[in-house]
């Protein structure tokens, strides 16, 4: 009985190969899959002076994000008919992005990921050739970006500073920790987000009690053994704040302050978009998933890009659309939600473009809270707390 069964499975599936005269073949072609293509541009940085032996510089941030993100799709893709693909273009050191942009990029990608400083994305977003594309901007949280300077063809990833520092005075108000001493480094980006911290600390109504900036030398020993502690005699306060992005004199601060007090901001108890503290909503995962193939932790950069290629292939399964304009339009409406590993959908706030997320508040060792924290409401969506909402918005495009 088994035989027959086995030679009657091997006729039929010898018949659908047999194509009769005039007779369409009874198997048919599998259909061919839609194609899209995704570019990633970023530039070789120069290697900078090493703040920490514990923190080595890592020049690769975002790529394999990037990847793993394909794979995903690529995943979906195998049920949905779609096959992605990820060209990556690094511009050397003393290399020209426009110039490579316009002989690589233009005319032959619909999306582009951008991990490029400020400057770089908005002279790529005013090119001709980038007003049909959708470009990823995975690398900037400058609120400038997002506001007076926005560009309606570029969609912004990580949490801006404004986002950030709101995240912090959430936490704050929470601690009832409303005196702030707020300290900050001479770089331009340590002024933008002391501006962040300012606003949000008018925003929630706390109070800076003392503001300084940073003028001694940025010598560890010297630093630790003096400077901190006669810089930081001023009245009472309760948390210092400190805007030290580039990671200069930040870490010196805590355990060596004048009076106890805990330390937050761009060191201390930072406020980020992904850390390696964070397990939870299957965070561990992906964590995992990423480390296996980097052999490191996953970056704030390497997130972004992961989530800019998702958001590709959620919104073109959805679509069923490859096209650029179809995407951006669901992308930028109220049906898309993006799954991103901190609990609530993340989806993009169409009137600047701006990823709307849970911010993380970790330690360097431990997450510590996860913005918004409870309690702040929000007539549509308790994300809006963070960051510029509609009704405070600078930036005009047309979507």
């Amino acid at each position: 009985m088994r035989s027959i069964r086995l030679a009657a499975w091997a006729i039929a599936h010898l018949l659908i190969f047999i194509q009769l005269p005039g007779v369409e073949p009874v198997y048919a072609k599998a259909k061919a899959k839609q194609v899209i293509n995704i570019a990633y541009l970023t530039q070789e940085q120069n290697v900078p002076p090493p703040l920490s032996n514990l923190d080595p510089f890592i020049q690769n941030k975002g790529i394999i994000g990037a990847e793993l993100g394909i794979d995903d799709n690529n995943t979906t893709g195998a049920f949905t008919g779609q096959q992605f693909n990820l060209k990556k273009f690094i511009v050397p050191l003393a290399g020209n992005v426009a110039d490579t942009f316009n002989k690589e990029l233009a005319g032959k990608f619909q999306y582009v990921v951008l991990n490029l400083p400020a400057d770089q994305v908005n002279q790529l977003a005013d090119l001709p050739a980038t007003k049909s594309m959708l470009l990823f901007d995975v690398a900037t949280v400058d609120d400038a970006l997002r506001n007076e300077q926005c560009r309606s063809n570029v969609l912004h990833i990580l949490p801006s500073r404004a986002m950030r520092a709101d995240a912090l005075a959430q936490y704050m108000m929470k601690k009832r920790w409303t005196q702030w001493f707020l300290v900050l480094g001479p770089a331009p980006e340590d002024h933008l987000f002391a501006d962040a911290i300012k606003r949000a600390a008018k925003r929630f109504g706390m109070k800076i009690v003392a503001e300084k900036t940073w003028e001694h030398t940025f010598d560890a020993r010297r630093t630790a053994q003096s400077d901190v502690a006669v810089f930081t005699q001023v009245d009472d306060y309760d948390v210092l704040v400190v805007a030290d992005e580039q990671g200069q004199f930040g870490e010196y601060l805590d355990y060596r302050t004048w009076i106890p007090r805990p330390v937050i901001g761009t060191q201390g108890l930072i406020a980020t978009s992904w850390h390696r503290t964070h397990e939870q909503w299957g965070a561990v995962q992906i964590q995992n998933r990423f480390k296996e193939k980097a052999g490191r932790w996953m970056e704030e950069q390497d997130y972004a890009a992961y989530l800019a290629a998702r958001a590709i292939g959620e919104t073109a399964a959805r679509t069923k659309s490859a096209d650029a304009s179809q995407v951006k339009n669901y992308i930028l409406s109220d049906a898309f939600a993006l799954q991103g590993y901190k609990g609530n959908p993340l989806s993009f706030r169409s009137w600047d473009g701006q990823l709307r997320q849970p911010v993380l508040l970790a330690a360097p060792r431990s997450l510590v809270a996860v913005a918004p924290i409870e309690g702040f409401l929000h007539p549509k969506t308790e994300l809006d707390t963070l960051g510029y909402d509609q009704p405070e918005t600078q930036c005009k495009w047309d979507k």
